[in-house]
């Protein structure tokens, strides 16, 4: 693919450096991250110059055509004039970004060049001296951190492989610096990972900070965004292309950002050069007219049609910000069919937006407010109970060893209300998952019960160390079949198993909302024999 050069962003006067140092120093000490008057004002839609009328039917027809959606906000001249999340999804739960978490790494690079740690013309070898090869080729000399950032680092490959991840106690930087450079830096667009990582540990080695530490008191703090998270290697380096988990607001501010060209609430966050640099073409990513991963690509930023730009990541989520709308739609969601998703937005809330403010009209307000505040993902349908209940009680069914260290499952005896509560043995601890029926429940795993509801982006698992945050619903699929659905909710990834009781016996199926995606981790099957 042609290589598209860009002028050098350009370097700062060591005076306006100091100043823009001041003035973030400045703003970090004036807010607090959980301020709420650093959330964005709401609006109704109408104020804003947006039909309510046609935001309904986004709704409705997202739950309809897509039944992914995990949650959305839309952003109309720095307003929010409609947000939802589909239960067990809240506006205040975290969510896994996935490659999303490219647009905060393309910021930190943008802030440590404005303060002058580094040079976008920095060639990499700069900064590993003890990790490049003894004699580095031509092509690996001349790779530049622009190269990075632009996804033209001159490899081949795909963005994880076996030959770089995140999971083990690898080299990840040698492991980075010894992969053939088959091309000339600057000219082969490869959508990669390993990328965006190198310069995680670009901007630790020149700031003596993770990528997360470093924009906290920088982005995180004055936009609002409270406690981040951000996964890192085994060398202690924040993943860079993956791994931060935020809430559907918190991409909305990032996006509101960019839209306002690094200023917010007076105060001028990212500069304007970067900005501007960040989000225009920087290399070409093909030719198709009708796809919007043909569109170009600046500092890990897509380029759109009609002229947007955006962040997003695997299953869905995204950041979409529409300069001619002066609007910034952010979505969560679990589909990998991310075409699709774009084009039901362009198809579906383009046509909402207006030139001016519109008449009032408190009715469709009132439908669209009422739909927005009872959406949910789809329960499990079935009945209360079964003829087989009263065969199962009192009984252990256990498996075989399995990759998924699923012991035994055992139904509690004395079931009250219309849930149940199985109790899932899982790498030697009893898990109690409480099912609701025609309801989602929500609880927790130990870390251990993973296997349980496996989530894994080319071996990399992006959902940090601690308690597993679920939500259940189950009931009767048949006579002799009990449905659970679990939702990781921090993520998008729903898994439906089957119990089935057969002949003294449980057969246990596990399937997953994204298996048909590579993606995603694939169906699990066990059979265990009843035990006392």
């Amino acid at each position: 693919m042609r290589d598209v050069r860009r002028p050098c962003y350009p370097m700062s006067p060591k005076r306006t450096l100091v100043a823009f140092s001041l003035l973030v120093m400045v703003a970090t000490i004036a807010c607090a991250a959980d301020d709420p008057s650093l959330k964005l004002p709401r609006s109704t839609p109408e104020e804003q110059g947006v039909s309510s009328t046609a935001l309904l039917g986004f709704v409705l027809d997202a739950e309809h055509k897509l039944d992914a959606l995990n949650s959305f906000m839309l952003v109309r001249h720095g307003h929010v004039v409609a947000e939802g999340w589909w239960s067990p999804y809240a506006s205040d739960v975290p969510h896994t970004l996935y490659s999303l978490s490219k647009i905060f790494m393309s910021t930190a690079v943008g802030l440590a060049a404005a303060e002058g740690k580094l040079s976008l013309d920095d060639p990499i070898l700069k900064f590993f001296p003890g990790e490049a090869p003894a004699i580095p080729s031509k092509n690996l000399s001349s790779m530049r951190v622009r190269d990075l950032l632009r996804m033209s680092t001159g490899q081949e490959g795909d963005f994880i492989n076996s030959d770089f991840r995140f999971d083990g106690m690898q080299n990840l930087i040698r492991a980075f610096l010894e992969l053939p450079v088959t091309n000339r830096p600057g000219t082969h667009f490869v959508y990669r990972d390993s990328s965006p990582y190198m310069l995680s540990a670009i901007v630790q080695k020149v700031t003596g900070q993770t990528v997360l530490d470093y924009l906290r008191p920088r982005l995180f703090e004055p936009l609002g965004i409270s406690d981040p998270k951000w996964e890192t290697s085994a060398q202690g380096i924040s993943l860079g292309g993956t791994g931060l988990s935020l809430r559907t607001e918190d991409i909305a501010h990032i996006g509101q950002l960019y839209l306002q060209r690094g200023q917010w609430r007076g105060r001028q966050l990212v500069p304007a050069a970067w900005v501007d640099a960040a989000t225009s073409l920087q290399t070409s990513t093909g030719s198709d007219p009708r796809s919007d991963w043909d569109q170009g690509y600046g500092y890990f930023f897509w380029r759109c049609r009609h002229g947007f730009y955006r962040g997003d990541g695997a299953l869905g989520q995204f950041c979409i910000v529409m300069p001619e709308f002066d609007a910034v739609l952010a979505i969560t969601s679990g589909d990998d069919q991310l075409q699709s998703i774009l084009d039901f937005v362009w198809e579906r809330i383009l046509p909402a937006f207006k030139d001016s403010a519109l008449p009032a009209d408190p009715e469709s307000d009132r439908r669209l407010s009422e739909k927005l505040a009872s959406l949910t993902l789809r329960t499990q349908n079935g009945e209360a109970t079964s003829p087989a209940v009263s065969k199962i009680v009192e009984k252990r069914f256990v498996f075989p060893e399995n990759e998924q260290q699923i012991e035994s499952i055992e139904f509690e005896p004395e079931q009250k209300g219309a849930n149940i509560t199985i109790i899932v043995r899982i790498a030697g601890n009893d898990q109690r998952i409480v099912c609701g029926r025609g309801a989602w429940v929500k609880g927790t795993l130990a870390a251990e019960a993973a296997g349980l509801v496996p989530m894994a982006i080319k071996g990399v698992d992006t959902g940090g160390p601690g308690p597993i945050a679920i939500a259940a619903s189950g009931a009767w699929s048949g006579d002799d079949t009990y449905t659970v659905k679990l939702c990781r909710y921090t993520t998008p990834y729903i898994w439906t198993y089957d119990l089935r009781f057969e002949d003294n016996k449980l057969i246990l199926e596990g399937d997953n909302n994204l298996s048909r995606s590579s993606a995603g981790p694939g169906k699990i099957r066990l059979v265990g024999p009843a035990r006392p």
